[in-house]
């Protein structure tokens, strides 16, 4: 009997956690399921809660940005005191929806549909009004994102967080995927990622996709965090921003020396990318602008091209490069820049001028670069559509080079 009990008080806990479980996995599709159902009384509150935990409680208040899957978008506000529904619309007026209350909580919510390629600034509207903006970008996800049978799949592993002694007083996560193609009698080529951790999910399927097929060579990719205090304090802007060769010193004299003790690395130029977003993406270009004998190919998407290191006579920041590039004897760098003309324009400059300029004076001192203008905010969704084929742009006669796996 005792048993029996036993048994059965097992699975309804089972029960209970897996059907928590799928609760707490609340997507837009599953939210549009949820919706069509029209919930009521308890059903309605428990909805409302787990949209308030896929959301975030704080980000309900001030209208949340939208949840993306594929091309199915999820809009949710909580509106205490809305007399009327709550409704999202285009800064433009080409789209307005009106969201659904969820049973008598004060949750909002809607599901729609969108083509790829859509790009707009959204607001919430409340009673006349507007809450946001709140940015949506859609691209279509290339095929080389997603894992395909039969290619051999490489292994990412976390490494003990580093203590930098050129970073003094920082540590920071980091992690190295290596190639499944990789043997220690050939080392590896090898890409750095600054802000790593963003790299981990999705890098690594497209590194294995076009490793497999030939498209780059056997390559390493080392994804590393940015330097946090003691305290707490980060340490990325200064890093990231600054116009020097510390990092580029940083990563050559500490991780990629750390990194070989798991996988053998080729040491000459032509085997070496570095890439990142934001202001880490000014970062690559930086290091290979330092070290053009080490670092040879630079994926920036968003670059920090901008004045955010102004140092004390307020213009020391990467605003200078398109100046320094067009008047500095050529280097040999390879650069692929990506930026949309809703990125950021604030106190350190304008993100889209930034990056359209340094594009004019790559074009005018004659380097190997491209770039793709799209109308995308700062984010990393155009980018993360642009990978594949911007690696293979990057890595496109590594066979003429005698790059060998």
């Amino acid at each position: 009997m005792k048993l029996w009990i036993a048994i059965s008080l097992g699975l309804m806990f089972a029960r209970v956690s897996m059907t928590y479980q799928q609760e707490e996995a609340l997507t837009p599709s599953s939210l549009m399921a949820a919706l069509a159902a029209q919930p009521a009384g308890a059903q309605a509150e428990k909805l409302a809660e787990r949209i308030r935990a896929a959301f975030g409680k704080e980000n309900l208040l001030k209208g949340a940005p939208p949840r993306i899957e594929d091309q199915t978008v999820a809009w949710a506000i909580e509106a205490p005191g809305a007399a009327g529904a709550p409704k999202v619309v285009s800064e433009d007026g080409t789209f307005s929806m009106t969201l659904a209350r969820i049973g008598t909580t004060l949750v909002f919510a809607t599901v729609t549909s969108f083509d790829y390629d859509t790009v707009m600034r959204v607001f919430y509207e409340i009673d006349g009004k507007r809450l946001g903006p709140v940015n949506l970008e859609l691209y279509a996800p290339h095929p080389d994102t997603f894992e395909k049978p039969g290619v051999p799949k490489g292994k990412v592993s976390q490494m003990p967080k580093w203590e930098s002694k050129i970073f003094a007083g920082t540590t920071r996560e980091w992690w190295i995927y290596v190639p499944a193609q990789y043997r220690t009698e050939n080392p590896a080529c090898v890409m750095v990622f600054q802000d790593g951790r963003g790299y981990v999910e999705f890098v690594p399927t497209v590194f294995d996709n076009l490793i497999a097929r030939g498209e780059m060579p056997v390559t390493a990719g080392i994804l590393v965090q940015p330097g946090v205090f003691a305290d707490g304090k980060p340490n990325r802007s200064f890093e990231y921003d600054t116009l020097s060769d510390q990092y580029a010193r940083f990563i050559l004299e500490e991780i990629l020396p750390e990194a070989e003790k798991t996988v053998k690395l080729r040491h000459d130029a032509e085997s070496r990318a570095i890439a990142g977003i934001s202001s880490g993406g000014i970062c690559a270009f930086t290091a290979a602008w330092e070290r053009p004998n080490e670092f040879s190919k630079v994926l920036s998407w968003v670059g920090s091209f901008t004045n955010i290191a102004s140092g004390k006579t307020l213009r020391e920041g990467g605003h200078n490069y398109p100046a320094l590039i067009r008047k500095t004897p050529k280097k040999p760098i390879r650069v692929f820049l990506q930026d949309g003309a809703n990125d950021l324009d604030n106190q350190h400059g304008n993100w889209p001028l930034a990056n359209q300029e340094m594009a004019k004076a790559l074009q005018f001192a004659g380097y190997d670069y491209k770039f793709v203008f799209g109308r995308g905010f700062h984010s990393n969704r155009h980018g993360r559509a642009l990978l594949p084929d911007s690696l293979r742009w990057l890595w496109r006669d590594w066979r003429r080079d005698r790059i060998t796996g």
